[in-house]
């Protein structure tokens, strides 16, 4: 479905991220995997090593232009296009608000909108003069629903949502899709590490009956870059198995 495109995944590193970097491999797409540290990076290409050739990594400051442009000039250079924009990259908090420090506050926005803003500005640059691409948002369902404590993440994630539809508005004449895919609660690393009885509660809570799986976000994040979803825009997709619906 992505033979001959080229994808950059933010926080490609591991769960979601390295789930969606899998599938687009899968499906014939070159892979930048962007992470916070060379060694994380590197970590995660080991155990890529099937895709010798079309898989590299990258670890921008995502906040900074200058180095996050740089970055992708570089995946450019070795394939020849950038032509989908996963923007996975993500931190959360559980802090009280009574707690919650301006400095944190400040982190969750830096990493969940501005990186967002950021990587987005530096490829649509390039997709524009190339003639089109997809970028595509991770959101999360406490967009809309919210969450009781850390406030920071649901706040960033509602801003996520609305530079998604903001940006499918004025990119559409470039010929640059913008979606976002919203998952519900997923078996991350940190749902793994969740007592069974406890992840058994939550998901009697979802009318599916079971939490969500990377490889549910991945195939969502492999719809919207396809030409599956070549009149689909300015959407955010929700992948959460009717949760609180």
């Amino acid at each position: 479905m992505l033979t001959g495109k080229t994808a950059i995944i933010t926080g490609g590193t591991r769960g979601i991220g390295l789930a969606v970097a899998k599938t687009y491999l899968d499906n014939g797409a070159n892979v930048a995997i962007a992470g916070s540290r060379q060694e994380t990076v590197e970590k995660a290409l080991a155990g890529l090593t099937r895709y010798e050739g079309r898989v590299m990594g990258i670890w921008p400051d995502l906040c900074d232009p200058a180095s996050v442009a740089e970055a992708f000039a570089s995946v450019r250079a070795k394939f020849g296009s950038i032509d989908i924009l996963a923007n996975n990259a993500g931190v959360s908090s559980r802090t009280s608000l009574y707690d919650y420090t301006l400095e944190e506050f400040s982190k969750i926005m830096d990493v969940n909108v501005k990186a967002v803003f950021v990587c987005s500005q530096a490829a649509a640059r390039i997709m524009k003069e190339q003639g089109g691409g997809v970028i595509i948002n991770t959101s999360s369902m406490v967009a809309e629903y919210g969450q009781p404590s850390g406030c920071g993440y649901p706040t960033s994630k509602f801003a996520v949502n609305g530079l998604t539809r903001s940006l499918a508005r004025e990119l559409a004449k470039d010929n640059i899709r913008v979606n976002a895919v919203a998952p519900g609660v997923t078996r991350t690393d940190m749902v793994a590490a969740l007592p069974q009885e406890l992840v058994d509660r939550i998901s009697a809570g979802i009318p599916l009956g079971r939490v969500g799986e990377p490889q549910d976000i991945a195939n969502a994040y492999l719809y919207l870059a396809s030409d599956l979803a070549s009149y689909v825009t300015g959407v955010t997709l929700r992948v959460d198995g009717a949760a609180m619906t």
